[in-house]
């Protein structure tokens, strides 16, 4: 993967909102002139793929804790008050940024899935990591697809004659394909070297999509599997728990999996803007609540108060986990070891693995005790002993919010379990349990006939 180092730094520009994404332009508009006919295109192309799957970073977040109870809105953008007030609607932009963004990954990856086997004078090895690359990517934007929007449409072509009348596919075939290009990526993606960090954290590795299959079976409530994959990249050697304030103030750092990593000229900083420039949005009372908990430790760092900032419904408290484009947390992280511990955790519990060493327990301590790094013992969380599998479910979920806030996991997780009813409506008075899904974008349905009567139940 050496030969590639350096292509991340040439900036690919995709427009967030604005791209018709079933019946795209043609992909040299969508890829900054990027074609796709010699053996040296190869590069080019490939950061194509990879600039097409960032922007899936900023709105996969915001629909993960912005959905859910993360955020107050303070500002005056529509799209940030329906989140705020849980009053969301088909004409709302961020919807369709990640729908979006969704079809954009679909159609780069589709492209270069069509165009490779024509390319002659590509190393076979080079064709095959793309191949992999292409799916594995494919995969991933489909998953996020599919738990966001419930079924959508199976988009296998770049043919536009196709694509402007596609229906939508179930939930379940979706998720079918997702579990497909998975597998195919493991097979034939590198180990990677772990020692480059930016390289082996950036790319897709087999370790990526083992850490996706973990998140995969989790959400698929088959525990074994999800135990399984987990334990593969906890044993690893390639990995290990950083300081917390490294994860959130270090990108690359020795915990990360996989990332989506941004240069000085293609981040859009719209999160750190968001929180920090505009305050457009500020951390939720109860997401703050949680993070200075003792349970929490030194994970509230993810977050920081400004007295200067408190003011009417503003809180003061800011999001650190982003910052600006000179800074080195710009990065969006996929995947990391600290996740990894908690879908062992919870697949193990699912299975009535609560006590011992290869207990639930024993994976929410590892995390616990992380989080007490530099703290007065009497400051440190509390190692766990005992617990009823109800008891140690709903722990991790809180550990869940300590671990992993505002890296897109709440709504998601709510949903899943079957929690966002009763924690959403003590939220908001305005939460309504269609909510557990996203609508599919208005416009989106007014460009594809297929999607006529097809939008979700309450929209």
């Amino acid at each position: 993967m050496k030969r590639f180092q350096y292509a991340i730094l040439i900036s690919v520009l995709f427009s967030a909102c604005n791209t018709v994404v079933l019946d795209p332009p043609p992909v040299d508009l969508l890829t900054d002139d990027i074609v796709f006919t010699r053996s040296s295109d190869l590069p080019s192309v490939r950061i194509g793929l990879y600039a097409a799957a960032r922007s899936l970073g900023s709105p996969t977040v915001q629909a993960g804790d912005f959905t859910a109870d993360h955020i107050i809105h303070l500002g005056t953008f529509t799209d940030y008050r329906e989140f705020g007030t849980k009053q969301i609607t088909p004409a709302n932009g961020v919807v369709a940024a990640l729908w979006g963004s969704v079809y954009r990954t679909i159609y780069m990856s589709n492209f270069i899935l069509e165009n490779l086997p024509k390319v002659s004078g590509i190393k076979q090895e080079d064709a095959k990591q793309l191949t992999a690359e292409a799916k594995f990517l494919r995969g991933y934007a489909n998953f996020i697809g599919a738990y966001t929007y419930g079924g959508i449409p199976k988009v296998t072509t770049t043919t536009l004659a196709t694509n402007r009348t596609v229906p939508r596919a179930t939930k379940e075939e979706i998720l079918a394909f997702v579990l497909e290009d998975y597998q195919a990526a493991l097979a034939d993606l590198p180990d990677g070297d772990p020692q480059d960090r930016n390289i082996y954290a950036g790319y897709a590795t087999k370790n990526a999509v083992r850490a996706a299959l973990a998140r995969y079976y989790l959400y698929q409530k088959n525990w074994a599997a999800a135990e399984t994959n987990a334990s593969l990249l906890i044993s690893s050697a390639n990995y290990s728990l950083v300081t917390f304030n490294e994860v959130v103030t270090r990108d690359y750092n020795q915990e990360s999996i996989f990332e989506f990593g941004y240069t000085l000229n293609d981040y859009s900083g719209d999160l750190n803007n968001y929180f920090v420039g505009r305050r457009e949005v500020v951390p939720s009372n109860q997401v703050v609540v949680s993070l200075i908990s003792r349970e929490s430790g030194n994970r509230s760092q993810t977050i920081q108060f400004e007295f200067d900032k408190q003011k009417g419904n503003d809180n003061g408290w800011t999001l650190k986990k982003y910052g600006t484009a000179d800074e080195s947390n710009r990065n969006f992280v996929i995947f990391r070891l600290g996740e990894m511990y908690l879908i062992r955790a919870e697949a193990r519990a699912q299975q009535g693995k609560i006590t011992g060493t290869a207990g639930a327990i024993a994976d929410i301590n590892v995390l616990r005790t992380r989080a007490g790094t530099g703290l007065a013992d009497n400051l440190k969380p509390p190692l766990l002993t005992s617990a009823s599998q109800a008891e140690m479910l709903l722990t991790i979920e809180r550990e869940r919010v300590y671990e992993l806030a505002f890296e897109g996991h709440r709504w998601y997780d709510l949903v899943r379990t079957g929690r966002a009813q009763a924690v959403m409506s003590a939220f908001s008075p305005n939460w309504n349990q269609k909510y557990e899904l996203w609508p599919i974008p208005q416009t989106e349905i007014q460009r594809n006939s297929a999607l006529v009567g097809q939008q979700n139940p309450g929209y």
